[in-house]
């Protein structure tokens, strides 16, 4: 396999097209893009379980999505992959690049990736 270059910089529709010819999921930034890595086995556990206890409490009455679903809430991005999407938005129901109107994006975060916020928003007080 050949290993393609990250761009330094790409607008909303060329980062789409970009995306689609790479093997890795890519989440967009102002232009920048960051490659997705996979988790451990404990995080994955833990989306999992978020998601099909919304799925069991919505009963069809929203679209609960996983991490391989993309969701930006304007044309511009950000674009992220959450690990758990909720779209109650029927405008979502036949989404094919990314869910637009979501309700609920849970992200599973470890307990360093949290000390670190943590760390970053006190220095900003």
């Amino acid at each position: 396999m050949i290993a393609t270059p990250q761009p330094s910089f790409l607008t909303p529709q060329a980062y789409f097209e970009w995306e689609a010819q790479q093997d890795l999921r890519y989440e967009y930034f102002d232009g920048a893009v960051f490659a997705m890595t996979g988790g451990s086995i404990p995080h994955a556990d833990i989306a999992f379980n978020m998601a099909s206890l919304l799925r069991s409490r919505l009963q069809g009455r929203c679209k609960v999505r996983n991490s391989d679903a993309k969701v930006g809430v304007t044309d511009d991005g950000p674009f992220i992959y959450p690990d758990v999407s909720v779209t109650c938005d029927g405008r979502d129901r036949a989404a094919q690049r990314f869910s637009r109107y979501p309700c609920l994006i849970v992200e599973v975060m470890s307990p360093r990736a949290c000390h670190q916020i943590s760390q970053m928003t006190q220095a900003a007080m």
